[in-house]
């Protein structure tokens, strides 16, 4: 598993009923195709905090800089506007009227697919919880 992920819980399932069988470490490893170690790691916190094991600890790594406000800003203006004297919005004009910098504006379209620049597949949301959708989206 690699550093960061999450155990599926069909897994951590496994390993708990196999140990309550009374199955080894290393059976139990070799049935759920996963390391020793790792068998290990999974039963003690289970064994610690129950089904709360299941639940998703805090990751290493740098806190997000962009709030909901900032990106929904983005995403309105996307949408719902065209930059002065042209045809649609661009990383560096975006940019420019939001305040970020254009490497955040690229990262939020990508995110929610939107790509002005290509008029033969972009279309206007019409639908009126498209904001609050975008926010649910967001806060995953």
């Amino acid at each position: 598993m690699g550093r960061g992920r999450q155990l599926p819980v069909l897994r951590l399932t496994e390993i708990v009923m196999r140990a309550a069988e009374g199955g080894s470490v290393a059976a139990i490893a070799g049935e759920v195709g996963i390391c020793p170690a790792m068998v290990r790691k999974w039963w003690h916190r289970f064994d610690a905090a129950g089904s709360m094991a299941c639940s998703n600890e805090p990751r290493p790594g740098q806190p997000r800089k962009r709030s909901d406000a900032e990106i929904e800003q983005v995403i309105v203006r996307t949408l719902e506007s065209k930059p002065p004297a042209a045809a649609h919005w661009s990383t560096r004009t975006m940019a420019r009227a939001t305040g970020l910098n254009q490497t955040a504006i690229s990262r939020i379209w990508r995110a929610f697919s939107l790509a002005p620049h290509r008029s033969e597949t972009f279309k206007l949301s019409k639908d009126p919880l498209f904001i609050d959708k975008v926010r649910d989206i967001v806060a995953l």
